[in-house]
């Protein structure tokens, strides 16, 4: 079964908000607004979702243009960084390096990579398999545990290298296909506006 894993775009960043209820910011609306309404999601797509603000604020404008409702899942959310709370930018970029290049440590009690990987693989194996495999499927996610799928399917080893931010566009919300079924990635990172409505011409 082909499906599509999509991360959120910008968000607003509020330090006095804990991470997972922070929205997304004006730019990242429109880009998510923008998307849903180019006629890129079929009609019936089935809508899957992290419970984090962001994620859903996504899947909700996604929703809305297949005529769907949402399925929301906090398995899954974003790898668990409660332990620092929210980090400026510079201390989350080396800590975020940390989680990429040590899967099996914890940075400072983050959820270890190798943990959060197996989560969201399970989740989203769970998922596809609850819908009839010629239904559209969209995840709408987020960029680090959408990395760890995408290097599970891909059959590649946990990098920072396989990251939206290296790989797509700036800014989250960018795409990849996949089949989990065949461990097959049919894409690799794409920003939402490359993405066209022959992605879904075969699921």
């Amino acid at each position: 079964m082909r499906a599509l894993y999509l991360t959120h775009p910008q968000v607003a960043m509020d330090a006095a908000v804990p991470v997972p209820l922070w929205g997304l910011s004006a730019e990242g609306r429109a880009r998510a607004e923008a998307f849903a309404q180019r006629g890129v999601v079929p009609v019936g797509t089935i809508v899957f979702s992290s419970r984090e603000t962001k994620a859903l604020q996504l899947a909700e404008l996604v929703a809305a243009a297949s005529g769907t409702p949402v399925l929301s899942d906090h398995q899954m959310g974003e790898n668990d960084r409660s332990a620092t709370g929210f980090l400026p930018p510079a201390l989350f970029e080396a800590h975020a390096d940390r989680f990429f290049a040590h899967p099996q440590q914890s940075a400072d009690g983050w959820e270890r990579a190798i943990d959060a990987q197996a989560r969201i693989v399970a989740t989203v194996r769970t998922a596809l398999a609850s819908v009839p495999a010629d239904m559209p499927v969209i995840f709408c996610g987020h960029g680090a545990v959408g990395t760890l799928l995408k290097c599970r399917i891909g059959n590649r080893r946990i990098s920072r290298e396989e990251d939206q931010g290296r790989i797509g566009g700036p800014g989250g919300g960018n795409g990849f296909l996949f089949d989990l079924s065949a461990r097959q990635l049919l894409t690799d990172w794409t920003p939402m506006e490359e993405i066209g409505p022959d992605w879904f011409a075969s699921a």
